[in-house]
């Protein structure tokens, strides 16, 4: 059964080409060029996916996911020239579910959306990965690494009695990890603590969230000490004084 992808992008060459990719892939296609275009479609008849890029006229692709998002759980990859931290993190903290930089493969484009739209569509097999859920029956209600203290059941962090606010996938990333302090996670692992009502989330969000934790738990976020990358496998949380 095909999918139905609709892609928001003002650069017409661009959207043709992602058009074709896609078409080439067995997904069926539309294209639109503004934002409130690309609202009106994604309203009168709901993708499977939507392709969105930030910078559209009309509505801006940031303000077209808000409204989206507010409306139901559809998929959104969002296009951007942006690539700051700050920037990615907007987009995520508004519904995007994975977004690419321009410039990019085309080829990565399509892999992307055939990861998202499995992850919209679980199946009902098996699970390949056990599940690290923070809210699993043996993890305690408060867990203390060195100075980092998570308390599941408030909601709360504190880095040497500093609190720390954390949104709530951070938080669900940083109690995992917490409960199993110097264990490496993959990142698809730490995915699992992401995904919610079925809504699908990239590796690529798990990153940004560990990006933005290391500003708020690390003395040096560019050079962490506790929350640390473990080359070609994922993340640990280092046992030890978390001293930020």
């Amino acid at each position: 059964m095909s999918t139905y992808v609709l892609v928001a992008e003002d650069d017409r060459k661009q959207a043709e080409l992602i058009r074709r990719y896609l078409a080439h892939d067995g997904h069926e296609v539309s294209v639109v060029h503004d934002g409130r275009t690309a609202l009106g479609e994604a309203t009168r008849r709901p993708p499977d996916l939507l392709v969105l890029d930030w910078m559209l006229p009309g509505l801006d692709g940031l303000e077209v996911c808000r409204r989206l998002r507010g409306a139901g759980e559809l998929p959104i990859l969002m296009l951007t020239a942006r690539s700051t931290e700050d920037d990615l993190l907007r987009g995520l903290d508004l519904g995007a579910d994975d977004y690419m930089t321009k410039p990019f493969r085309p080829r990565e484009l399509v892999a992307r959306i055939r990861t998202l739209l499995r992850r919209s569509r679980p199946s009902a097999g098996p699970a390949t990965v056990a599940a690290v859920s923070p809210a699993a029956p043996e993890s305690p209600a408060v867990l203390t690494v060195g100075g980092l203290t998570v308390n599941a059941a408030q909601h709360q962090v504190f880095v040497h009695d500093r609190p720390v606010n954390c949104t709530p996938g951070e938080f669900r990333i940083l109690s995992a990890m917490a409960a199993s302090p110097d264990r490496v996670f993959t990142r698809s692992q730490l995915l699992d603590c992401l995904t919610d009502h079925g809504r699908p989330v990239s590796e690529r969000t798990v990153d940004v969230h560990i990006l933005n934790l290391r500003k708020k738990i690390e003395t040096s976020p560019r050079r962490p000490q506790h929350l640390l990358t473990v080359h070609g496998i994922g993340y640990k949380l280092a046992s030890g004084d978390h001293g930020a």
